[in-house]
């Protein structure tokens, strides 16, 4: 059957269109506010003081200072790709969010491939991307941009080998279902039973996010921002959402496919994931304040000598281990 705009299913998925939207503006204030407050501790200061208590406002005041910030587009830059770049980043966002099991009853779309689904949207993060290095017509936003296509195609491959490893456990693709297939024990779940996938797909996720220490295609340093060098106000603020959005996806994932999602020792619910989920942003935000960038060829190096046979000779040994067990 076909859902209609009256069908319950289809409002049901409006609604929670809606409800995501707002939880990856809200997600982004308070990610802001961490990341500023972990990176003053590490470097042993204070971080925000001045707005609000603790600073606690100065995150509303970024986003204000973005809105109201004149949108600007360099000379011989190609206007379509431009201007699309921004939110071709931005939008595929939100389906990435529709089949996550925050709870059992808390799921915005049901669906049976949903880790395909999620696997399929992020890809076009990477054109995205593309777009904004090529339109820029800026040579640090172009050689940012071809940064980013090697890095995603690179670390693509040993995340992907790392997904398949558990999914070969749980002969599913449904977040909900490997889920409840996991214990409310450390023990009991896939980063314990699989710590070789867990690490592998990890790293992968902080790579695939362009966090430091593999933030290459937006090195300040070296790029000047790389692929957004030429972006202000919110061209550069959906840019900025998108990539806070996709560290909650990657987090979430990882909490759904190897740390039991919403299961835990006492009480299980939608606190535990979103608890697990939080405590692995916390891991990536400590990284880039903690490790320095390593070159470009040390990043390939990093993933084709190490990631690429890990991943490939855990997932040999799990296909052997179901088929003969």
């Amino acid at each position: 059957m076909e859902a209609t705009l009256l069908d319950p299913r289809m409002f049901r998925i409006v609604a929670a269109a809606m409800a995501l939207a707002a939880f990856v503006g809200l997600n982004a204030l308070v990610l802001v506010y961490l990341e500023r407050k972990i990176a003053g501790h590490v470097q042993r200061r204070p971080g925000p003081f001045e707005v609000g208590p603790h600073g606690l406002l100065q995150p509303l005041a970024d986003a204000l200072k973005l809105i109201g910030k004149q949108l600007f587009r360099p000379a011989g830059a190609d206007a379509l790709l431009f201007w699309m770049a921004p939110v071709v980043s931005f939008i595929p966002v939100l389906p990435l969010f529709l089949p996550i099991p925050f709870d059992p009853d808390l799921v915005a779309m049901h669906v049976e491939p949903g880790l395909l689904l999620i696997l399929a949207f992020t890809g076009i993060n990477v054109l995205a991307l593309c777009m904004a290095g090529w339109g820029s017509n800026n040579k640090w936003s172009l050689l940012g941009a071809s940064r980013a296509v090697a890095q995603s195609v690179a670390y693509e491959i040993p995340l992907l080998m790392a997904l398949l490893a558990v999914t070969f456990m749980h002969g599913s693709l449904n977040l909900s279902e490997i889920v409840e297939a996991q214990g409310a024990w450390p023990w009991q779940w896939n980063a314990f039973i699989q710590p070789v996938a867990f690490i592998v797909y990890f790293t992968c996720a902080v790579a695939e996010t362009n966090r430091a220490p593999f933030d290459l295609p937006e090195a300040e340093s070296e790029l000047t921002a790389g692929f957004h060098t030429e972006y202000s106000g919110m061209g550069f603020g959906l840019f900025f959402l998108a990539e806070y959005a996709n560290m909650i996806v990657v987090c979430a994932v990882a909490t759904a496919l190897f740390l039991g999602g919403w299961q835990g020792p006492f009480f299980s619910g939608w606190w535990w994931f979103l608890a697990k989920t939080y405590a692995l942003l916390m891991v990536i935000i400590w990284f880039r304040w903690t490790y320095p960038r390593v070159r470009f060829d040390q990043l390939l190096n990093i993933n084709w000598k190490w990631l690429l046979p890990l991943s490939m000779v855990n997932l040999m040994v799990t296909a052997l281990v179901m088929k003969l067990f």
